[in-house]
């Protein structure tokens, strides 16, 4: 029973037919009650969608070529306890040109997996890990947007890695808002559309030097977003993926909490030092946060494809098997979604997991299904 329906009933139970005959005045009371209550627990007020458990991440190439999603949609009707899938794209992809999206890729996706009900997460890429890639839409790429995007290496390296967009830019933060707003308009109360995330908060080392201020704007045009983001999608979940930099973590992390957004992370690795990080006056590493916020905003780990190649991303670990990498994501993550890559040389190591009996015939696929505690409460 969610919060309003149980106020209702206690008015209902103890209220004797002269209070029956002040309706308005009692709803009113109602209102301004439930209102402080939700306010003061940074509650999402809105029913959230809510449909835990496994789901398969498609490779970028396939998710407009029809035998390769035909040969996902077998594997989901084989497979009970994967849910749906996720799909990213990247921002060029939804915007065309200034304030021109072309969402027929999600809709033709959306109507395929409602058929067979199953359901859709889609994460809008903000960050490239290819140089080649058009990351934004052309018009963008205008001075006044600072450019767009800017080049950054992997740190210690100086050779091109991707881009990252100029978040930092007022004009940038204000178009990314109005791709979700219009698709908070277009997907919010679809029913088979589970939730709607961004890429990693890694920011990755510029390759052309930038003022000190400029990454702290970045983030703070970030959590910006992700906060109207909540308002376009009251109905849906929202997800962020956080990784680095360290020193923000925990204030980044609060802010998800208050508004409720979901917690996720770009990797799986069960012994990466930075993930794992728990050092006195060392900023702690974004793993101890999750046990933490269990059962509070949903979390969302991705398992990528190095993640089913090594414990660590410098390849010093171990090789983990499946069961190994979902123990580490359900015990020590406290997973509520699993978003599995699909990468064909282990992905039906995945599906040989999702269809063990003790994991087929539960709903969740053994993960935990609470209602976050920052929802009102959660609809199926």
């Amino acid at each position: 029973m969610n919060i309003t329906s149980a106020v209702i009933k206690l008015i209902k139970f103890n209220s004797p037919s002269s209070i029956r005959q002040k309706q308005h005045s009692v709803w009113m009371v109602l209102f301004f009650t439930i209102s402080i209550f939700l306010f003061s627990h940074n509650i999402v007020a809105n029913p959230v969608k809510w449909h835990p458990g496994h789901y398969c991440t498609i490779l970028g190439h396939g998710k407009n070529d029809l035998k390769y999603m035909a040969q996902v949609y077998e594997e989901l009707k084989t497979t009970p306890a994967l849910r749906g899938i996720q799909i990213r794209y990247f921002w060029a992809e939804l915007e065309t040109a200034k304030g021109v999206y072309d969402f027929t890729s999600i809709d033709q996706r959306l109507a395929e997996l409602a058929a067979i009900g199953k359901r859709l997460v889609i994460q809008v890429q903000t960050k490239s890990f290819v140089p080649k890639v058009e990351l934004v839409p052309a018009y963008l790429k205008a001075s006044e947007y600072d450019g767009g995007a800017f080049a950054y290496s992997s740190y210690g390296s100086t050779a091109l890695r991707g881009y990252n967009i100029a978040l930092w830019n007022s004009q940038v933060h204000d178009r990314l808002v109005e791709l979700f707003k219009a698709m908070g308009e277009r997907y919010n109360s679809h029913p088979y559309f589970e939730g709607i995330g961004m890429i990693e908060t890694a920011y990755g080392e510029p390759i052309v030097s930038q003022p000190a201020h400029q990454m702290s704007k970045f983030y703070d045009n970030l959590l910006s977003v992700h906060q109207k983001m909540r308002s376009f999608f009251p109905s849906t979940m929202t997800i962020q993926e956080v990784n680095y930099p360290a020193s923000i973590i925990e204030s980044f992390v609060g802010k998800l909490k208050e508004m409720g957004t979901a917690l996720s992370g770009p990797d799986v690795f069960k012994d990466e030092p930075g993930l794992n990080r728990n050092m006195r006056n060392v900023p702690r590493g974004i793993y101890h946060f999750y046990p933490e916020l269990s059962g509070i905003i949903p979390l969302a780990p991705q398992v990528m494809h190095k993640n089913y190649m090594n414990t660590r991303n410098d390849g010093a670990g171990s090789v983990p098997t499946v069961s190994e990498i979902f123990a580490f994501a359900r015990d020590n993550l406290k997973s509520n979604y699993i978003f599995w890559t699909r990468n064909p040389k282990y992905y039906s190591k995945v599906l040989e997991l999702l269809n063990e009996p003790d994991i087929a015939k539960d709903p969740f696929g053994g993960l935990s299904s609470v209602c976050p505690r920052v929802y009102a409460s959660c609809v199926d």
